[in-house]
């Protein structure tokens, strides 16, 4: 029987929050020396055009396809095999990094002006400097990817999770170094520099530990080589769909650029905040989950796919649930508490809170994608996901388009929050036909159980921030959300829901 999922998944939560917590102080101390304003949007559109890059050719898009060959291989005991398959893909993924970095560096003003319509003038020629800085570091990151997958599939999770780390910490230092000395346009070119230097150390930290795991690597391009051909079979259907994805999160980018100077920077920090929950329970619970699935499917155990995607849900639902509930409630404590200072003020607070609690609407169903999507990879179709991605970013591109002529950038996220939800009910649909229902009366007892707890929580929560209204923002934050927290844990630990008693459990081990 493959491991409990418990514990690994906590390995993955524990490297994705040390990675994530460094990066909001990355973004408090950006958050201090830019603010909302034309730097910070210029910097946020060159960083997230080679974002889309790392995000459409590694991580995710990566795993999906290697993982379930590199893992079945391993399972079969074809261990040779494996590691000629690991060393022509790393290969590969070498020579399309360095492509990529060259296509992006020559290609800086038409990759900007496609990105950032909006952007004119100083502005523009900022964010086409930044992009031909930051464009390399793309193709380090894919290479990254290689290094999650071959450690995530020898199940060693907190490393691959934790390496980010890295970036966030040489981009907080770029900015306490130069931030005395240098500002404008110009802290905005050292910080690039910094970001790119922290690829290449995010790497860095994981090569000793990979090299080890493959023991000899065998470098080469042959497509002959066993297991190559399905993998980047897998891969191109796979990539288009993530490809459909990074779209969506352009046509965010440049919507928001239409709206005026701001509106990008309101945009991302909300998306930062949204993101958190998303990457600590939904990635941590289907990156756990792929390559035993993988194990499970090449083994024909249906019925523990079945359960395992089912125990996912359940565990998503318990931590996300609430998440999306205290971003709709106490997004302005959380905001403050995390930006408000320097150049971020009282105002720039609030339209942030504003979007994130639109964002937080969007939350269950952006943490319920990745592990669905992983039960299609694991059963050898990569292409359902892909097909329900193009529908659900029409409808979101199409949503967010009509909500933002009233609304602003709270548009484009109730937009985002429109394309997830239909993503997440296609792709549960369609897995539950090949698969059977996930819960019967009791899984979704436990899910109303959350829910329950976390509106309770919600009213106790606001309770307690109108309270505190007047008092210093770092007071209102952990006071209101230090209630909200107590108040969820305690009802569901009193209603017995299993995962409940799993933290306690699992803190209690971990502390000894």
């Amino acid at each position: 029987m493959p491991p409990a999922s418990g514990r690994p998944a906590a390995h993955v939560g524990a490297g994705i929050l040390l990675s994530r917590l460094l990066g909001l102080i990355r973004e408090r101390v950006f958050a201090h020396y830019f603010g909302n304003g034309m730097e910070a949007d210029a910097f946020r559109a060159a960083l997230r055009i080679p974002n889309v890059i790392r995000n459409l050719l590694g991580e995710g898009t990566l795993s999906a396809s290697f993982i379930p060959v590199y893992a079945g291989m391993i399972e079969q005991g074809k261990h040779e095999d494996a590691r000629r398959l690991s060393g022509v893909i790393a290969s590969l993924l070498v020579l399309l990094a360095a492509t990529a970095a060259l296509l992006g560096i020559v290609l800086a003003p038409a990759i900007t002006d496609f990105a950032a319509p909006g952007f004119a003038g100083r502005q523009r020629e900022l964010t086409v400097t930044l992009v031909r800085i930051m464009f390399p570091m793309a193709g380090v990151m894919i290479l990254s990817a290689w290094c999650l997958g071959v450690l995530n599939t020898h199940r060693r999770f907190f490393l691959s999770y934790a390496a980010p780390a890295m970036w966030n910490i040489a981009q907080i230092a770029t900015l306490l170094a130069a931030g005395g000395v240098l500002m404008g346009a110009s802290l905005s070119i050292a910080l690039a520099w910094g970001a790119l230097a922290g690829s290449v150390l995010q790497i860095g930290v994981q090569l000793p530990a990979v090299l080890r795991l493959v023991q000899r690597m065998h470098w080469g391009v042959s497509l002959e080589t066993t297991g190559v051909r399905r993998v980047l079979g897998a891969w191109v259907p796979v990539v288009i769909g993530g490809g459909v994805a990074q779209i969506s999160s352009i046509i965010d980018i440049q919507l928001a650029s239409l709206l005026g100077q701001g509106s990008v920077s309101i945009l991302s920090y909300a998306q930062l905040i949204a993101i958190l929950p998303v990457s600590l329970f939904g990635v941590s619970v289907a990156a756990v989950a792929l390559p035993e699935l993988s194990r499970e499917a090449a083994s024909g155990e249906t019925e523990e796919l079945r359960r395992r995607v089912a125990n996912g849900m359940r565990r998503i639902g318990y931590f996300i649930i609430p998440s999306a509930v205290a971003f709709v409630v106490l997004g302005g404590p959380i905001v403050g508490f995390l930006f408000q200072t320097g150049a971020f003020a009282a105002d720039d607070t609030a339209l942030v809170a504003s979007v994130l609690a639109a964002y937080g609407l969007a939350v269950p169903a952006q943490a319920t994608i990745k592990l669905l999507a992983s039960g299609h990879y694991a059963l050898g179709d990569t292409r359902t996901p892909v097909r329900i991605a193009v529908l659900a970013v029409a409808t979101s591109a199409g949503t967010a388009f009509i909500l933002m002529q009233r609304f602003g950038p709270v548009g484009i996220a109730l937009g985002a929050a429109a394309g997830s939800y239909l993503n997440v009910v296609l792709n549960g649909y369609l897995l539950r036909r090949r698969l059977g229902a996930f819960f019967g009366r009791v899984g979704l007892g436990l899910q109303l159980k959350s829910a329950a707890s976390a509106a309770l929580a919600g009213v106790v929560g606001y309770i307690v921030m109108t309270a505190l209204a007047g008092a210093a923002v770092w007071l209102v934050a952990l006071g209101a959300a230090g209630a909200f927290s107590v108040v969820y844990g305690g009802i569901t630990l009193a209603l017995g829901h299993p995962d409940a008693r799993a933290v306690g459990t699992l803190f209690r081990r971990e502390s000894r």
